[in-house]
């Protein structure tokens, strides 16, 4: 997919002096809004290149959407909502979730829509943000980039793909204008959205073609419809909502250990044989959803429904990666084909070599892509050398496979506002990451990894970058990161002061 032009010049008006300035509106950029405000910060804007908020829970619409992550989890801890009707919330739900805090919060009205980013460049002589937009200008003393890394859709390059007469979009993009009933679909990709969209078009198509480059491990999702009586003690005991969400968190800890010591993973990865088994009778299509490496190498997936709806008479299952199109067929790097009307791709995101990496730059024109080369880096996932006074959300070396990413983000919060409540308080005008700080924390991640499932589990995944190194994870449990985010740490920076003189701390 072509990307914007980094470069081009944005619409002329306005230029605004801000104190912090907030790429997305996603639920990194609310939950970081929120959080400022609470720390004094008031002069604040968000902007957002779309007309509403609610990043990737605004773009993915496909039928099926729903987290993957337990409900009472996949929230703020300081604005819980017992109003939740599934043990794992639908996409509709979430989104109007993340309306509902922004209101409840009062950053709805801080939210600049059809505002796109076009290029931000620290200017160290001001010691701000300058940042050209789709419409305005703005000036910043703090930069936050929440642009997220489930945002962009990732399109393989396909030969013939430009030339094919029928429908072709991606999950996150969804034609719901455009029929299925009764047409030929070639769905592109098995992963966590092929997973959920596939059982909700299965019965209303006359022929799925599923084309699987790797068998996935799907687990049983222990989903179910919470009961009015539930939600109603939910709002009158907050207690009893803090308590679900404590069992959740440790119960997906205690998952995120055989992470860390893949071997204790083989009774999890049994039961994702035996659901697969119990659900796929017809022994070579088991055989070819088989997955044949470790389970959590890829992300987990959950699904009640995939397995059968894969079985159906009107799905054929093509392990293979797709080739070619030629004409109205898709041409399987097997040689196996299918005639058909749509193309559905479900083959993900630009997950490292995030588009924001192209429009954020340093002070002598060099962008964080530049900076790294194809290997994303930061300091606790955070900060990056060369780019003062800027934090970057839901950054590398901070994903895990096992919770959420709530967690993850509320992590960030406390550090990122710890440092900015020690920033206005001390009167500093820039912070910068000392290089040697975060090359040793990348060092010990990388050092980590190998240990883990996500380097040893024998597969190629999205953690791992253009050169072939795992920039996507957190090599350790998420009690340790929020740890190691708790408190920030001037001595990691190069400070400078409001007078004068530059002072190292």
């Amino acid at each position: 997919m072509a990307r914007p032009n980094a470069a081009a010049a944005a619409v002329t008006g306005e230029t605004r002096d801000v104190e912090v300035l907030i790429i997305g509106t996603g639920l990194s950029g609310i939950g970081a809004a929120v959080r400022l405000r609470q720390a004094g910060v008031h002069d604040l804007v968000l902007i957002e290149k779309a007309d509403e908020l609610g990043g990737t829970w605004r773009d993915n619409t496909y039928p099926g959407c729903a987290c993957d992550v337990p409900s009472a989890l996949y929230s703020y801890s300081f604005a819980p909502n017992p109003e939740w009707t599934r043990a794992f919330a639908g996409q509709p739900e979430i989104r109007a979730y993340l309306h509902d805090t922004a209101a409840r919060y009062g950053i709805t009205p801080l939210i600049h829509f059809g505002t796109e980013a076009i290029r931000a460049q620290w200017h160290p002589h001001q010691a701000r943000w300058h940042v050209e937009t789709s419409r305005d200008r703005y000036t910043a003393r703090l930069l936050v980039a929440a642009a997220g890394p489930w945002h962009e859709p990732l399109l393989p390059d396909i030969p013939g793909l430009a030339d094919f007469p029928g429908e072709v979009f991606h999950s996150s993009r969804w034609r719901h204008d455009h029929d299925l009933t009764g047409t030929r679909v070639a769905v592109v990709g098995s992963g966590a959205s092929a997973v959920q969209f596939v059982p909700a078009i299965q019965p209303q198509v006359e022929r799925l073609h599923l084309f699987q480059r790797t068998a996935q491990w799907v687990l049983p999702k222990p989903d179910h419809y919470v009961p009015r009586a539930e939600r109603w003690l939910m709002r009158r005991l907050p207690a009893a909502q803090r308590a679900l969400r404590n069992v959740e968190y440790a119960a997906l800890e205690t998952l995120g250990i055989g992470f860390r010591h893949p071997s204790l993973l083989r009774a999890v990865q049994r039961v994702g044989t035996l659901h697969l088994k119990a659900t796929v009778k017809d022994p070579q299509l088991r055989q070819a959803l088989t997955p044949d490496y470790t389970l959590g190498c890829k992300r987990l997936l959950l699904s009640n429904t995939y397995y059968p709806a894969l079985a159906r008479p009107n799905v054929t299952v093509h392990a293979t990666a797709v080739a070619a199109v030629r004409g109205s067929r898709v041409i399987g790097a097997d040689g196996s084909g299918a005639d058909v009307d749509t193309i559905i791709m479900g083959t993900g995101f630009h997950i490292l070599d995030m588009p924001i990496a192209h429009r954020v730059f340093d002070a002598e024109g060099a962008s964080l892509d530049d900076h790294w080369k194809g290997s994303p880096d930061a300091y606790l996932g955070t900060t990056v050398s060369g780019f003062p006074n800027a934090f970057v959300l839901l950054g590398p070396h901070l994903g895990t496979g096992h919770s959420s990413a709530y967690t993850i983000l509320e992590a960030q919060l406390d550090y990122v506002t710890a440092a900015v409540r020690r920033f206005r308080a001390a009167g500093w005008t820039s912070m910068d990451v000392r290089p040697e700080v975060q090359a040793a924390f990348s060092a010990e991640v990388q050092q980590a990894l190998p240990r883990t499932v996500y380097n040893a589990g024998g597969c190629s995944s999205y953690y791992l970058d253009d050169n072939g190194r795992n920039s996507f994870s957190w090599p350790w449990s998420t009690g340790r990161m929020r740890r190691r985010l708790a408190e920030f740490d001037p001595e990691a920076y190069d400070i400078t002061s409001s007078t004068p003189l530059h002072v190292t701390v």
